[in-house]
Formats: structure tokens, sequence, C-alpha cells
């Protein structure tokens, strides 16, 4: 009877299990339908990557799938080739990388002000930093460029009397650009860590550095690798910005976004090399990403729900 009534409860849950897969086979399908389509023109752009000038201007990339001989290097051998590409890329390291780096410090310092020390405004202040959030790069342009012209450092070997077209300008305008978001999402990821521990450790002796780089840093992992994919990737796809405070005047120190967008003259000939180089750029983001995506989506959702 005992046996009987095992089986019985098995297929009973067997039978929910069921029920409620098949419930969600809708949702799953209508999601994977939207993905598809969502996918189309990444993958379209994808082949026609690989397909000649002469079938990209004369068909559409689904007819790959009758003519699969069709398909070449020759676009990519043709973007690797400009003599801008390799010092592009530099470029773009040498922009990308501090202009992560810098801004994830600052906001951590802050977010742990803004969570676990009491200063007067605090959190008025805090309002006014994500604030920032809705103010347009536009906005900031022209008072940024006569700020950075006014500008003069002359420290030994190091003269500069305008800091406009130097790698400076772009690691300070991004900094300033991504802080407010990266205030707002570590100060919520810390701000939901466990007072417990703090607490322990400002009674053990501990200073607020010292909690800040013991408990509070190493606790914060996935918040701050979230935060600098969303950073770096902004940084490293960014042509507006650097447009703006490197200039066509500074082509040696122009990021890999502006040698792309000028693989394209002015006529708009030669357009069919932008899928080459679109997808030779987008090969370290997409490493940095798959490298940091355990991180991402912890990140995001403890430092959206805490606080």
């Amino acid at each position: 009877m005992t046996t009987a009534a095992a089986i019985g409860a098995r297929a009973r849950a067997s039978e929910r299990n069921w029920r409620r897969r098949l419930g969600s086979l809708p949702t799953h399908v209508v999601i994977i339908i939207l993905l598809v389509i969502w996918l189309i023109p990444t993958i379209g752009l994808f082949v026609n990557s690989f397909r000649p000038s002469t079938a990209v201007q004369s068909s559409g990339w689904w007819t790959i799938l009758f003519n699969p001989s069709e398909l070449t290097l020759q676009n990519y051998s043709y973007v690797l080739s400009q003599a801008g590409m390799l010092p592009g890329f530099v470029n773009s390291l040498f922009i990308s990388i501090p202009a992560t780096i810098i801004p994830l410090f600052v906001a951590a310092f802050a977010a742990y002000a803004f969570s676990w020390m009491d200063f007067p405004g605090r959190n008025v202040l805090f309002v006014a930093i994500v604030g920032l959030l809705v103010v347009p790069l536009q906005t900031t342009f022209i008072p940024i460029l006569e700020l950075y012209a006014s500008v003069h450092i002359d420290i030994g070997p190091i003269q500069i009397n305008n800091l406009n077209g130097q790698f400076l300008a772009l690691w300070l305008a991004h900094t300033g650009y991504g802080l407010p978001f990266a205030v707002y999402l570590l100060r919520n990821f810390m701000g939901g860590l466990p007072r417990e521990v703090f607490e322990s450790a400002a009674i053990d002796g501990a200073s607020p550095v010292t909690a800040f780089f013991r408990l509070a840093l190493p606790m914060s992992v996935p918040a701050i690798a979230a935060l600098a994919i969303f950073q770096f990737l902004f940084v490293w796809n960014d042509l507006l910005v650097a447009l703006i405070y490197i200039g066509a005047a500074n082509p040696q120190n122009a990021p890999l976004t502006i040698v792309v967008a000028n693989l394209v003259n002015s006529l708009g000939s030669g357009w069919w090399y932008l899928a080459a180089a679109a997808f030779i750029a987008m090969a370290l983001p997409l490493i940095v990403f798959f490298s940091l995506q355990r991180y991402f989506v912890r990140g995001i959702v403890g430092g959206s729900v805490k606080g």
C-alpha cells in the first residue's frame, strides 16, 4: 500500500511538472521568435561581411543559402590592410582601459561613502549625482571644450597647452559621463551588504578605509564587474565623444571607431567594408563580456533591488 502511494505521488508530481512546462511553452516560443527577429539584422550583416561587393550590391544576404561558394575573406583582408586599423585598435585600448578603471575607482569610493558614512547633505548630494543621468551629453560639449582649451600643464617634460585632442581629454570626459550611473549602481549594491559585517569590523578597530578595501570591495565584485562591462563597451563603441574631443585634426590619436567611420568617404563608396570592420571592432568587447558574464546578472540584479 505504501509503495502504491509513493508511485502515485511520483506520478502526480511528474504530471504537475509537465503541466508547468507546457504552460510556459507559449512564453518560451514567443521569446525565441523575438530573439530570432532581433538577431536577423546582425546575422545579415555578418553574412555580408564575407560577400564580395558585387554580390552585396546586387542581392540580399539570404542568397548565400543557395550559393555558399561566393563567400570570401576579401573584405576582412582589405580592412586589416588599412594603415589606420592597428593604430586605431591600440588607441582604443589606450582610451578604453583608463576610461573604465578611473570611474570604477571613483564610483566605488563614492558609493561606499554614500552607503556607510554619515555626513551632512549625503542624500541631497546623491540625488544630485543621480540626476545627472538625465543631462544630455550634447549640452556639455561646448563648456568642456572651452575648459580644455584653457588648461595649461607644465610638469617637467609634460607640456600641454590644450587638452583638446589628447587622450587625457577623453579619460576625463568619459569619467564624468560614466560616474552618475556608476555611483547609482554601486551605491545600491553596497547599501545592501550586511550591516553586521561593518559593525563588527568597526568594533575590532577597523578604519573606514580598511573596511572599504577589506570588506566592501571584495563583496562588491559582481557589481563592479557588471559596471566594468557597461563602461568598457560604452567607451570602446563611442564615436561622438571621440569626434568632439579628439577631432579630425589629431588622426594619430583617433580610436578604432573613427578609423572605421573613415572607411566610407563622403560619397558613400565602399560602405560594404563597414560590415567586416564592425565585426573586427566587436571582437574585443565580446571577449570582455563573455569573460565577465558570470558576474553580469548578479551585479545588475543586486544593484537594482538593494539599497
